[in-house]
């Protein structure tokens, strides 16, 4: 199945270090060869790309690995195609507008007879299943709420949502707007804290490490989720099954 890789911050962070690691897993390191994308935040707008090659060959991912693109939250996909032709339209993360904002969706898994009635709003533009999920739980949420809930109150509504797909398959996700990140587990999903004192970190999938303390600050937070640990020395947090969880400025929210 598809990797996912998320990270969010309390202030904007490069992105560069983990997603050369993820980016081996797309047909180097791993099998994951059908495509690949990114996306991140910067205040309202969304730089997003995606590529229908394999991350390891891909120009557009070259250009990632060298642009120092700084954001608080990052939503970026490797692609094992189960649902759907390995196509430039069936490559997350996919983008959709909710309240006068952006929302970004990947997913990891595989989901059986799942076709929701989704109404005009959110349609799906490709033919993967995860898309037909993402427009099933924007068009549920928009039914939910009038406007924009706080945090707390979407990650209610989407504890409430997210069983209801989950029933059909793996259901690996991260979803972001932008203020916080989403990730709910299926099956495999970690996470790791960055944080004062911050130390030295060696990838697993390239010969490639850095140490953290050089570039940043002690007040600076950073939470990374991933489908397998990207490092070799970090003390990587493994979700269990059916949990959902939410990041807000660097750091996992209690409940």
């Amino acid at each position: 199945m598809c990797q996912l890789l998320g990270m969010n911050c309390n202030t904007p962070t490069d992105v560069t270090f983990s997603f050369s690691g993820f980016a081996q897993r797309g047909g180097r390191t791993d099998h994951h060869a059908d495509g690949w994308g990114i996306a991140f935040f910067e205040g309202l707008g969304l730089r997003h790309f995606v590529d229908h090659q394999a991350a390891c060959e891909s120009p557009i991912a070259e250009l990632i690995r060298r642009y120092p693109i700084k954001s608080r939250n990052v939503i970026a996909h490797i692609r094992k195609a189960t649902q759907g032709v390995v196509a430039l339209e069936n490559c997350h993360p996919f983008v959709r507008e909710l309240w006068g904002r952006y929302w970004v969706f990947a997913h990891n898994g595989d989901l059986k007879e799942f076709h929701p009635r989704i109404h005009a709003s959110f349609k799906p533009v490709g033919s993967t299943d995860s898309e037909r999920a993402f427009c099933w739980i924007m068009q549920e949420l928009a039914k939910s709420h009038a406007g924009v809930p706080d945090v707390n109150e979407l990650t209610l509504t989407l504890r409430e949502l997210t069983p209801q797909i989950a029933k059909h398959g793996p259901f690996n996700f991260l979803l972001s707007n932008g203020e916080a990140l989403w990730a709910h587990c299926s099956t495999n999903l970690y996470y790791v804290e960055r944080k004062h004192p911050f130390a030295h970190a060696q990838l697993k999938d390239e010969d490639l490490s850095v140490d953290f303390a050089r570039n940043t600050t002690p007040s600076d937070k950073v939470a990374v989720v991933v489908t397998a640990p990207l490092t070799v020395n970090e003390a990587w947090v493994q979700l269990s099954a059916g949990d959902l969880v939410v990041f807000a400025d660097g750091e996992k929210l209690s409940g």
